[in-house]
């Protein structure tokens, strides 16, 4: 799978329940390789896989998988921690078998390139920031999807 990497988490720890006094580790990142099409991908391992993985490439870079294992999303476990895909799958790499390459979107593939700032929602599926202030009492209590951009940065 080729694909241009969209959003990424930062690693996390959890205690192993298979052994105890250890820690498992993790990190996700969605990739895309079409305007339709894109998918998560989790990993998980010994730290030093993890980190040395998570550290190799970053948003915006290309990456090709290769060997991942393609298992069914749980929906709304998954959806809480990593974007709404339109797949009903999500890629897992494994330590021993999946490998991760990164490359020049210049050399794979320039069209991937604009796939960066494509929402990953449906454009009708949004709320401008106008919208928000003039409806605001109406819209209380509940969850949005928001399309905006940012200005200005400053401490």
């Amino acid at each position: 799978v080729i694909g241009l990497v969209i959003g990424k988490t930062d690693v996390r720890s959890f205690p192993d329940r298979k052994n105890i006094g250890t820690e498992r580790y993790t990190f996700s990142f969605t990739i895309r390789d079409s305007p339709t099409y894109f998918i998560n991908v989790q990993s998980w391992g010994r730290e030093e896989y993890i980190r040395s993985l998570s550290e190799s490439f970053r948003v915006g870079d290309c990456v090709t998988i290769e060997n991942p294992l393609i298992q069914s999303k749980e929906a709304e476990r998954e959806e809480k921690f990593n974007p709404v895909t339109p797949s009903g799958y999500k890629l897992l790499l494994s330590e021993n078998h999946s490998v991760v390459k990164t490359s020049s979107c210049y050399n794979t593939d320039t069209r991937l390139l604009a796939l960066l700032h494509l929402p990953v929602k449906d454009p009708q599926d949004y709320y401008s920031l106008g919208d928000i202030v003039a409806n605001g009492q109406s819209l209380h209590g509940r969850v949005l999807n928001v399309l905006a951009a940012v200005m200005a940065v400053s401490e």
